[in-house]
């Protein structure tokens, strides 16, 4: 989304109302792209919370005003990164739950899945190429901008993404034809 300048020269200047203003503009699309890289709506306020801290405290290094958007979406999509490393070393306490995770069995052996879980299988660079091209409309060029990546890597991020995301929700649909 492209920002009124001066309103982001004056947040990085220090002015809070022109920080809090840009973070409401963004508000609803921050939201999303937290959700679909934590799925839970807790895990998505949290990343979004961090992400605000953040970019509060270090908008005075930005350089360029133009770019404050890519610039905030760069912080969030770490920030749902760190989150999510996080969650992968807590041990489950429950015996329940823990015994879930042990039988759990990988979706490559048949079991049914959705987009969305197909789509968090896939490397990390793959999804985010992916969450920000179809979930959020940006094109390619900001994508590389977000990602900090040349534009050609992003195309092929975005491909191979597609193509195994393919692979994987066509092993689920042949699974379902199966049971029917």
């Amino acid at each position: 989304m492209e920002h009124d300048v001066h309103t982001v020269q004056q947040a990085i200047a220090g002015n809070k109302e022109a920080f809090e203003q840009l973070l409401c503009l963004e508000e609803e699309k921050l939201y999303y792209t937290a959700l679909s890289y934590v799925e839970k709506k807790e895990d998505a306020l949290d990343a979004i919370q961090e992400a605000a801290c953040k970019a509060y405290l270090s908008v005075n290094q930005l350089k360029q005003p133009e770019f404050f958007s890519t610039w905030l979406f760069r912080i969030l999509i770490r920030e749902c990164y760190c989150l999510l490393k996080k969650r992968q070393r807590i041990v489950p306490f429950e015996e329940t739950e823990l015994l879930k995770r042990l039988n759990h069995q990988p979706n490559e052996l048949g079991n049914p899945i959705d987009l969305t879980e197909a789509l968090h299988q896939l490397k990390p660079s793959y999804q985010t190429a992916l969450i920000l091209y179809y979930y959020h409309d940006l094109p390619i060029k900001q994508i590389s901008e977000v990602m900090e990546m040349p534009i050609g890597t992003v195309k092929t991020y975005l491909h191979r993404g597609k193509k195994q995301l393919k692979e994987k929700l066509g092993r689920s649909a042949n699974y379902n034809e199966k049971l029917i």
